[in-house]
């Protein structure tokens, strides 16, 4: 299974997109996304694509479905969740 994960876009580039993944800071190709984007909107990014643009009244719904799976109680039982940390983990790292 994939996941795409959402992220809030801060700068754009070209077709390169800063964005922002609960902290992390990863950079996006945004030659495949579904529909244009601009600064302040939130993307599904899946290994180092925009596939999707979230729509504005969808947002907050798919950001908290996120902070369910992030959240730590059960977390050790939860594959999911511990991947998505894990990725967080690593790239809070690096930054």
């Amino acid at each position: 299974m994939c996941l795409g994960v959402p992220g809030k876009v801060l700068a754009i580039d070209g077709m390169v997109a800063t964005v922002d993944f609960f902290g992390v800071k990863k950079e996006l190709r945004l030659d495949i996304v579904d529909e244009p984007v601009t600064v302040g909107d939130y993307v599904l990014n899946h290994v180092g694509y925009a596939i999707r643009r979230i729509p504005p009244e969808e947002v907050q719904e798919t950001l908290a479905l996120f902070e369910q799976i992030l959240d730590i109680t059960g977390a050790r039982e939860d594959l999911m969740a511990m991947d998505v940390q894990g990725e967080i983990a690593a790239g809070r790292a690096k930054a």
